[in-house]
């Protein structure tokens, strides 16, 4: 089983900067997808970020069209952890951030999808005041 453990979250006013991070424990793989959705009040979660990994072959990153030039996906496989730096944060960011999992790489936008996944985390608060 995978675990997932999201932290950083918290309060930032427009225009500042914050960095979540995942700490994945558990099995490991050589091919995964890692990804950040985010859930605001009312709404649907939605696709954030996500990186591909396959062994001997170099990481991808994707961005949702909402976060791109501001956010930056990235991973550290000796700590097993994701990070999601986002800066020049907007009160529409606001949300509770969600790491997930895929045991496998994913093609072809798949990486944008929830049920793609098979592992969640519990979720952290980002809260952007204008």
């Amino acid at each position: 089983q995978v675990q997932l453990v999201e932290s950083g979250g918290g309060l930032v006013q427009a225009g500042g900067s914050l960095r979540v991070s995942c700490a994945a424990s558990g099995r490991t793989f050589s091919s995964y997808t890692m990804g950040w959705f985010r859930q605001a009040p009312g709404k649907e979660r939605e696709f954030v970020a996500a990186i591909t990994s396959s062994s001997g072959r170099p990481h991808y990153n994707y961005y949702a069209s909402s976060v791109e030039g501001r956010f930056t996906i990235s991973g550290d496989n000796a700590k097993n952890a994701v990070y999601l730096q986002m800066n020049s944060l907007e009160p529409e960011d606001t949300a509770v951030y969600y790491c997930a999992a895929a045991e496998r790489r994913l093609y072809g936008g798949s990486w944008a999808t929830l049920s793609a996944y098979d592992h969640w985390g519990q979720g952290t608060q980002v809260t952007v005041s204008s």
